[in-house]
């Protein structure tokens, strides 16, 4: 029988949005709205739903201001969020060297 290996499974990141958002905070300490959207090719309300999931598992921290009348929304890592997903790149890592 041959062994295979195992990927940390992470069911927060079987989403390809959530693992992008992540992703794209993953070396800026804090991203607007509109640039999120963009990186990650979204719609306002699926970028709304996917960022409220990742604040919910304390994945990332979203925050929200005014400048003037206009709402400015900006989201950063969270140090969880930070060691979920280095773990799941990692268990990535194994597979593509086989070191598993």
């Amino acid at each position: 029988m041959v062994e295979r290996p195992v990927i940390e499974y992470n069911p927060v990141f079987q989403s390809q949005v959530r693992l992008a958002i992540v992703a794209a905070l993953f070396n800026q300490p804090a991203l607007g709205f509109n640039a999120l959207k963009e990186l990650t090719g979204t719609t306002d309300g699926n970028l709304s739903t996917h960022t409220q999931k990742l604040e919910k598992c304390g994945y990332i921290q979203i925050n929200k201001r005014f400048a003037g009348k206009n709402p400015q929304t900006s989201y950063s890592l969270t140090e969880t969020g930070r060691k979920a997903f280095t773990r799941y790149v990692e268990s990535l890592e194994k597979v593509i060297k086989k070191e598993c």
